[in-house]
């Protein structure tokens, strides 16, 4: 059977209502991939990086490598598993506007088109379905700082910074931005009331700032 084009599985998947209905759709698709293609997708990732410092590119490499099997891999437990059925919670509105965006990104007619859709379909997966960014955490940017997760909320460095971009997953991301340099870090293992201080000073900081 010929697979659906880009477009048309994007179309279907704008149209989804529950966190449940996508993973499954997501599932079904991904099944049509090899393994081989997941290794095609991370050589071209390797490709795309190979300008850059080789410590920082190995560190780079290994981590992104690493989230993708684990996504993949992710994608097929759960739907073997039948945990999609349990998500009967709705999805944000802006699913749609994230599969209209990807379907725009993989309308070309070249060879890359397919290894490309498989990509938005992992990081649609993590955003819409398992609810955690599309980057994980740990994952460093260029200046030091990383995707963290404390006490429950996921920081993004680049969260607010991308939006200029219109294939940038920054703008569907559930991260909230890293807070700048100047604010308090969020308190690792605090109370609510210490996590509500932080969040009252952050924003006392950043008005004062103007």
């Amino acid at each position: 059977m010929a697979e659906e084009k880009p477009e048309n599985e994007c179309e279907k998947l704008g149209r989804l209502q529950t966190r449940g209905e996508l993973g499954r759709a997501i599932a079904a698709i991904v099944n049509g991939y090899s393994t081989l293609d997941l290794r095609r997708m991370q050589w071209n990732f390797s490709g795309s990086v190979k300008g850059i410092e080789p410590s920082y590119k190995k560190k780079l490499e290994k981590m992104i490598t690493g989230h993708l099997h684990e996504t993949w891999e992710n994608i097929r437990l759960m739907n073997q598993q039948g945990s999609f059925s349990q998500m009967k919670d709705l999805l944000p509105e802006n699913n749609r506007e994230f599969w209209e965006m990807v379907a725009l990104k993989c309308s070309d007619k070249d060879g890359s088109t397919r290894i490309r859709f498989l990509k938005f379909l992992l990081a649609g997966f993590c955003i819409f379905v398992k609810k955690i960014p599309p980057h994980p955490v740990g994952m460093p940017f260029p200046g030091g700082d990383s995707v963290q997760f404390i006490e429950g909320i996921y920081y993004c460095p680049v969260r607010e910074k991308a939006n200029d971009v219109d294939s940038a997953l920054c703008p569907f991301c559930p991260a909230l931005q890293t807070p700048e340099v100047g604010y308090l870090k969020p308190p690792v293992k605090g109370s609510t009331h210490r996590k509500e201080e932080y969040l009252k000073k952050t924003f006392d900081f950043h008005h004062y700032n103007g």
